[in-house]
């Protein structure tokens, strides 16, 4: 008797794991902010395919539509929002349209991030400085806390921190300096949702190919970095696994290092 092709075998595994990926994501609900480009929108599509209902938000309408538009061929519910993490009134309602939609949160990426021209410090100015701060600290921060009373144990939060985190890079200041401060916000978070059965997991990706290089280096060589598809699956396999263990931290570079 012939044997099955080893293709067709490895065909059925994989269809099979694929099954068994959507059974853990399915009728869960994810919130992305940020999530109308870039890493945020990878990491939408990703959810949804594996049967996420999906919110999104953004400070562009058309980006925030086009999003939207593409979200919507899986056939799950997506809730599309305009939204600047920086105030406080835009977040609540927000999360009141999500409590509405849904009922509760299962995952929350905080993502929405902007970076800055390279300037030294000296040559930073004060309302720069600021918007930065508010959107990349203080907007993670106002993201969690309204997202909290609708998390349930078995939750997940991933925080967007990049690289510079842990590293400085000159002429990038206000950025350095939110992301720093952003991994001492979520290594404190994680701490106080322990007992809750909330995990917090710290992605720290290196230099990956979306619109953030326009705002300081246009011309930087995008061939050499991380594609925003390969952070989303890396995000992806963490909130998938067992509820009773974690990755507290995911660590991206490209395999070139520096560019």
């Amino acid at each position: 008797m012939a044997k099955k092709p080893p293709q067709r075998r490895t065909a059925v595994r994989r269809s099979v794991s694929a099954a068994g990926r959507a059974a853990q994501l399915t009728g869960k609900v994810a919130v992305i902010t940020g999530g109308s480009r870039g890493i945020g929108l990878a990491i939408a599509k990703q959810l949804s395919e594996l049967g996420c209902q999906v919110a999104i938000s953004g400070r562009d309408p058309a980006a925030l539509k086009s999003a939207a538009e593409a979200l919507s061929a899986s056939d799950r519910m997506v809730l599309a929002r305009a939204a600047d993490v920086r105030q406080p009134r835009s977040i609540d309602a927000l999360f009141s349209a999500v409590a509405r939609t849904f009922g509760h949160v299962d995952v929350l990426i905080n993502n929405a991030g902007i970076s800055h021209q390279i300037a030294e410090i000296q040559k930073l100015s004060v309302d720069v400085w600021l918007d930065v701060i508010q959107t990349n600290l203080t907007g993670m921060f106002l993201c969690t806390q309204a997202a909290l009373p609708f998390m349930r144990s078995g939750g997940t939060i991933v925080n967007n921190l990049s690289i510079a985190a842990k590293q400085v890079f000159a002429g990038q200041a206000g950025y350095c300096a939110a992301k720093h401060g952003a991994l001492g916000f979520t290594n404190t978070l994680r701490e106080e949702l322990r007992e809750r059965g909330i995990r917090v997991i710290a992605l720290l990706p290196g230099a990956t190919n979306t619109e953030i290089w326009n705002q300081f280096w246009p011309q930087a060589p995008r061939r050499n970095m991380l594609s925003a598809e390969t952070v989303a699956t890396a995000v992806v396999n963490a909130i998938l696994l067992p509820a009773n263990s974690t990755v507290e931290e995911i660590t991206l570079m490209p395999t070139k290092g520096k560019l």
